[in-house]
């Protein structure tokens, strides 16, 4: 429909809409001719947020990095509603610019139709998404969202309306985006129960052991300096490989902190926590754990997401008592005979082989992109393991156990709303003909629990037996040979960790 044509009252927006924009076109602002229509070209295509995601992913906190993932997805989602729907709905033309002076205008003119703003919805969009995971990183970026909205009215690619209806429906995919994945501020606290644990102020009682071979990334500051200014009476034990394997180095603070009635505190990331909690399980000591591998998923699940949120716990005594998986070996000659603990995951198949190629590539390359190629890898070259689970033999590529059920995107577990529910988390992804095909395109069109390659049950306990010799076995992050027969099961509500109030 023409612009000049049809409702009185479509009539009377139009004209107003394009004496605003006549409006933005006479007025000068000293400086704005040269940054806005650099500004608008920085965002094409969504460079400028995806740099920006970027950024905030590799100096970030997790809570950081959530919000650029969050931002990335919901920027995701509004582009592509604006390219599949709202240019077709709408087929307006574009502003005539007459009235823009020559340089304000972009160097090379978009020739979709007006409405709405795609420029303005991925603007939007990453803003709030980012603002709904983290408000401080909503605060910093709607300036730049803004700016980069009124870019387009400035430089003649739009008119009002449009860039209005382009950030309402950016706002929009935000939304929906926390609607399907909600913001770790909308769930519940992931654990119970509350339990007693000693509260240490100034950290007296509390061994900490630190391991710095964790992969932890960067932070803007020391978290050893944190952890000192917090607690500046807790025991800072640095481990180093040459004074003997982290377990009695663990073993040695967790005796320490038995005798005076304190805390084990561990910073690493998931492996060296559950080495920690095993021992802290046979002293019977609380464990505080401060985040400080690459991952962290225990400590995030439990909320515990800085260095400060696990002192500001130590020091209050703030507590729950968490469920801990075990795997128990059968009585096999020449195999592991002592149960072994994880706090988050256990996994045969495919995901052991990936754990080995992401910790050899991941110095050279870095984490994430080390396990994306690691994966890429595994699904390529890896083969299926045949053994007897729960008295039926089967092939599967991939068999997992989760410390808890686990809330899932796809195939991927993400978190878990309790950490005391008492139940194992079993996904197993079976062998056959075109098996792993199968799997993903299942994934990738929601198909995943209907799908006959593909298990999921929440059991109490899973019994394996009949492992080929040389298969090897992932827990919390470590890889380690499989005993050939073993039972997984959990120990409830059996360790008692520090966490933070939430608030």
């Amino acid at each position: 429909m023409d612009q000049e044509q049809g409702h009185p009252v479509r009539r009377w927006l139009g004209a107003a809409d394009r004496a605003a924009f006549a409006r933005v076109a006479n007025r000068h602002w000293p400086g704005a001719e040269r940054a806005l229509p650099r500004l608008s070209h920085s965002a094409n295509h969504g460079l400028l947020w995806f740099a920006a995601a970027a950024g905030m992913w590799a100096v970030g906190d997790p809570r950081t990095r959530r919000a650029a993932v969050r931002g990335v997805m919901s920027l995701a989602l509004a582009s592509a509603t604006v390219n599949t729907v709202g240019k077709r709905a709408v087929r307006r033309k574009r502003p005539l610019l007459d009235g823009v002076p020559v340089i304000r205008q972009l160097k090379r003119q978009p020739v979709t139709t007006s409405f709405p703003s795609g420029h303005s919805a991925s603007a939007a969009a990453f803003a709030v998404g980012a603002a709904l995971e983290s408000r401080r990183w909503g605060a910093a970026l709607a300036p730049v969202a803004a700016s980069v909205a009124f870019s387009r009215i400035y430089t003649g690619a739009h008119y009002p309306s449009d860039v209005l209806a382009g950030a309402s429906l950016g706002a929009g995919a935000a939304f929906a985006v926390r609607g399907m994945l909600p913001s770790r501020s909308q769930l519940p606290p992931p654990a119970r129960p509350r339990a007693d644990a000693p509260a240490l102020p100034d950290g007296e009682g509390l061994y900490v052991v630190v391991n710095p071979a964790s992969g932890a990334q960067p932070q803007v500051a020391d978290p050893l300096r944190q952890l000192r200014t917090a607690l500046p009476k807790a025991e800072v034990v640095l481990y180093e490989r040459e004074a003997g394997p982290l377990a009695l180095v663990l073993e040695e603070a967790a005796r320490d902190a038995s005798g005076r009635g304190g805390a084990l505190g561990v910073f690493g990331g998931d492996g060296t926590v559950g080495a920690a909690a095993a021992v802290a399980l046979r002293y019977g000591v609380p464990l505080a754990v401060l985040p400080g591998g690459t991952f962290n998923h225990f400590a995030q699940d439990l909320g515990v997401e800085t260095v400060q949120d696990a002192c500001a716990a130590v020091a209050s005594g703030s507590a729950v008592r968490v469920d801990v998986g075990r795997l128990t070996p059968a009585d096999t000659p020449g195999a592991l005979r002592e149960p072994v603990y994880f706090l988050n995951t256990f996994s045969l198949g495919s995901y052991p082989d990936l754990v080995r190629l992401r910790e050899r590539w991941s110095s050279r390359i870095g984490g994430p992109v080390a396990t994306l190629l690691g994966a890429v890898h595994v699904l390529r070259t890896s083969r299926p393991v045949t053994a007897v689970v729960n008295g039926r033999r089967r092939s599967f590529w991939l068999l997992f156990a989760g410390n808890g059920a686990y809330r899932s995107v796809g195939v991927a577990p993400v978190r878990r709303y309790d950490l005391a529910d008492g139940l194992l988390d079993v996904r197993v992804a079976r062998g056959g003909r075109f098996a792993r095909t199968r799997l993903v395109a299942a994934a990738l069109t929601g198909a995943l629990r209907h799908s006959p390659v593909y298990t999921a049950t929440r059991p109490r306990r899973l019994r394996v037996s009949g492992l080929p010799t040389g298969t090897h076995m992932a827990y919390d992050g470590e890889v380690t040979p499989a005993p050939p027969a073993f039972e997984l099961d959990k120990v409830e509500e059996a360790l008692v960790v520090y966490r933070p109030v939430p608030g």
